[in-house]
């Protein structure tokens, strides 16, 4: 069967609905890979969860064991029938729709998957990561279209950036990541640790750090340094080729690697550590540990990739992961004046205020109100 006739078919099993924006709920499809589920979570769930209202539905695969706090859990139940991954997926979300009746769908990373479901009801797309490394968003005229169907967001004006780069006029908006900043672990003294959280990928800069701390840690005898991460989110992550390589030479700069730690434990070590450090050399499209690492009051030593600049604004120092001598001048110039981290960790609470989630909410509440009003009127062909 062609995708134009199951596109057919699903229209015609959805009825076409004028939904309540007030009183109908959101309905918001996670990523496949993130997991709705406490010790598991990913940033989008988290973010998710820190945003979703009482009445929300949150679907994702799978069954979950304790989910997270945000709307109420819901599992796609994808059909067992012999089409393809994506068509089963799609079928998974129409029925959910039709199920739960939304006011407004939201898709998260998931361009081809959002233009599909705006034929059966209004859409928002939050856009997490590069557009243009994303299936239904890499070429110009899939980018086009998509923004004449759904309200396309990206967390930051980076990610929008690269979904305007080569269109026309088109209507984006901009929804930054956000935090808690009253859940957030009161600050404890401030331990001689230079912390790395995240996820232990090369992307992530982690090797850079480890070759910088071997260079300098004999000049700073009462200090020590902690990679906190795995490949991926979740106590059952593999052992990956790179984390094998990345052990020893850690071991022989005298770095302790603790593994995977749920986001709590990151969180109470990030308000312990002195220093914490974003050695990406990936294009961060937001930089969401380095957020949290600057609402936390530490000093913060970040990459200038992707929307890291932006984000951390004068709060933090820049230093380029591979830069010859740049992340070891940085750490060390921390490290010799106390003064200087006691600065960057107030200059980072403050910066931190600006992502505050009371405000975010509010951004979000606007911006679904826009998002149905926008699909409400004719699109342009």
């Amino acid at each position: 069967m062609s995708d134009s006739q199951e596109s057919l078919k699903l229209q015609q099993n959805v009825a076409e609905t004028e939904f309540d924006t007030i009183q109908a709920p959101v309905l918001t499809i996670l990523p496949p890979r993130e997991r709705y589920e406490a010790g598991h979570a990913g940033a989008i769930s988290l973010l998710v969860s820190r945003l979703a209202g009482a009445g929300d539905v949150v679907a994702g695969r799978g069954a979950v064991g304790v989910p997270l706090p945000g709307g109420r859990y819901q599992p796609l139940i994808v059909p067992r029938v012999p089409l393809s991954h994506g068509w089963r997926l799609r079928f998974a979300c129409v029925a959910i729709m039709r199920s739960c009746r939304p006011a407004l769908t939201e898709i998260h990373n998931r361009p081809d998957l959002a233009r599909f479901l705006a034929r059966f009801g209004p859409v928002r797309l939050v856009l997490h990561n590069d557009p243009c490394d994303m299936r239904g968003a890499r070429s110009v005229r899939q980018r086009e279209d998509l923004a004449r169907h759904v309200l396309v967001c990206g967390v930051s004006d980076w990610v929008i950036q690269r979904f305007r780069e080569g269109c026309g006029p088109i209507r984006t908006e901009v929804q930054p990541n956000c935090l808690d900043l009253s859940a957030l672990p009161v600050s404890h003294d401030r331990q001689k640790t230079v912390l790395f959280a995240g996820r232990v990928v090369a992307d992530k800069g982690v090797d850079a750090f480890v070759r910088a701390w071997g260079q300098i840690r004999a000049r700073y005898p009462g200090w020590r340094a902690v990679i906190m991460g795995a490949d991926r989110f979740g106590p059952d992550s593999p052992e990956t080729p790179y984390l094998k390589q990345l052990r020893p030479l850690a071991a022989a700069a005298g770095i302790v690697m603790t593994g995977y730690r749920p986001h709590e434990a990151v969180l109470e070590a990030m308000a312990e550590a002195a220093i914490v450090v974003v050695p990406s050399r990936w294009q961060e499209p937001f930089g969401m540990t380095a957020l949290e690492a600057m609402g936390c009051g530490a000093a913060v030593v970040a990459s200038p990739v992707g929307a890291l600049s932006d984000l951390v604004g004068d709060a933090a120092l820049l230093a380029a992961a591979d830069a010859p001598g740049a992340l070891e001048q940085a750490l060390s110039r921390l490290m010799d004046d106390n003064g200087l981290r006691v600065r960057m960790g107030v200059k980072g609470r403050e910066r931190a205020t600006l992502f505050d989630v009371g405000a975010a909410r509010s951004r979000v509440e606007e911006l679904r109100h826009a998002a149905i009003a926008f699909a409400r009127r004719k699109p342009q062909s």
